[in-house]
């Protein structure tokens, strides 16, 4: 069944169409034939009663007369004219008083029984026996069923002939499109498949494959520029690595000045290192993992810890920190606590100086959370808005502390909020700038 299956629809269809086509045939041909026999049954059976009367009659003609010999000389004449019928009529002792038969077999002959009353009171009934023969009936109607079942056989194969040259012109535009796509790699996702004259039945299905293409180009694109993002960003600190330690090979030193050498490159390693721990997580994000949900009786509770962390580079910029709101259900304690530091850093970094930085949440609906993080300062724009959550992409990379934070925090959200079921949020304006994300309970 699975072999028949996985033919191709062209072959399917011409072969359901000869079957289709055979058995409507082989219908009509039934009837066909069925009404023939019916109209030969009813001939048959009106020449049997016509001549049943007339040797009624010639009965009663010569019973009148009294004359045995004349009735059966009448008989013969009848009889003599038309050779279809035989016939045999027998006293009440089984005697035979009158016989003209034809040495026919059951299958080549209709019989019928019936008697004659005596036409003069006395005298015994006859029982009569009348033979019609029907070799020529059963030999067209032999003739006409073997004509049609020919006739059905031929006129499926000439409708299968043409229903598959039809079914062959009528899926041509899948060979064109199918040749379309054939011509796609990963250096033509540029292209869309053209749905100029196909079938109003199949432009549904290219416009979803070229929104396909569509958003493949830009996970192509997004892929390759993470791939020179993360070049970039491992380079640099390769780079001063390897600068490093050469001249700390070249020229003589001392303790003081390794060690100073060694600090430094110990700082280029643990930024090499977050940066791989991060891709790590995002790629883990990316292959379907889910968080570890356990019940979470206060998310101001944790908001507050991870406020009190950032409590020295909060002091430093001059900033406050404002829990409102709070919310219970089940959450990985320790992903909403590394995403909602990568968003009070986030803030921290961009607010104005003595503002307020405002961690709000509320329930959005009976089984959403929202968590979000509100700080003062210059408004987004819009394009740059819409790329907050791409990874390695820095709002402002002309800051001081561009060269600490490589761009993944709220990429990280992003990834956080989709193993919670939710996704991230942002909004900017009238200096107002709120990102955060919506969490699913349980």
């Amino acid at each position: 069944m699975n072999r028949f299956r996985a033919q191709s629809i062209g072959r399917r269809l011409s072969l359901w169409l000869a079957i289709q086509s055979f058995v409507g045939l082989l219908i009509v041909s039934a009837a066909v034939y069925g009404a023939t026999v019916y109209a030969f049954d009813s001939r048959q059976l009106e020449d049997l009663t016509q001549t049943q009367s007339l040797v009624l009659r010639l009965a009663t003609e010569a019973g009148h007369s009294g004359d045995e010999t004349m009735l059966r000389h009448k008989l013969g004449d009848f009889l003599a004219g038309d050779s279809k019928f035989g016939l045999t009529l027998r006293q009440i002792d089984d005697s035979v008083f009158f016989e003209l038969r034809h040495p026919l077999s059951n299958d080549t002959q209709r019989i019928t029984r019936f008697e004659i009353p005596p036409a003069i009171s006395g005298r015994p009934s006859l029982q009569a026996e009348l033979s019609l023969d029907i070799r020529n009936d059963v030999t067209i109607l032999q003739r006409v069923g073997a004509t049609l079942f020919v006739s059905a056989i031929g006129g499926a194969l000439l409708i299968s002939l043409g229903g598959f040259i039809l079914i062959w012109a009528g899926l041509r535009p899948l060979r064109d499109l199918s040749g379309q796509v054939q011509e796609l790699a990963a250096d033509t996702l540029h292209r869309r498949v053209d749905s100029v004259n196909q079938p109003a039945e199949l432009v549904p299905l290219i416009t979803q494959f070229n929104d396909l293409l569509s958003r493949l180009q830009r996970s192509y694109e997004q892929l390759e520029g993470f791939n020179a993002d993360v070049a970039h960003e491992l380079l640099t600190p390769l780079t001063t690595l390897t600068s490093g330690s050469e001249l700390a090979l070249r020229a003589p030193q001392g303790i003081d000045d390794l060690r100073d050498v060694l600090v430094s490159n110990l700082e280029d390693l643990r930024r090499v290192s977050g940066i791989v721990h991060d891709m790590l997580f995002l790629s883990q994000a990316d292959r379907g993992a889910v968080a570890r949900r356990v019940p979470t009786p206060s998310l101001a509770f944790i908001a507050r810890q991870v406020a009190n962390y950032h409590e020295a580079a909060l002091a430093d910029a001059d900033l406050i920190v404002d829990v409102a709101g709070d919310a219970a259900g089940a959450f990985d304690t320790a992903l909403l606590q590394r995403a909602l530091s990568n968003l009070v850093s986030n803030a921290t970094r961009f607010a104005d100086s003595s503002s307020i930085v405002s961690v709000k949440i509320r329930e959005s609906s009976l089984d959403e959370v929202e968590i979000s993080v509100e700080n003062r300062g210059g408004t987004i724009d819009p394009q740059i808005l819409s790329r907050l959550f791409d990874r390695f992409f820095r709002g402002d990379p002309s800051r001081s502390d561009s060269t600490m934070n490589h761009g993944l925090g709220l990429s990280i959200v992003a990834a956080i909020a989709r193993m919670h079921g939710g996704q991230p949020t942002a909004s900017s304006s009238d200096g107002i700038t709120i990102i955060g994300m919506t969490l699913k309970r349980s």
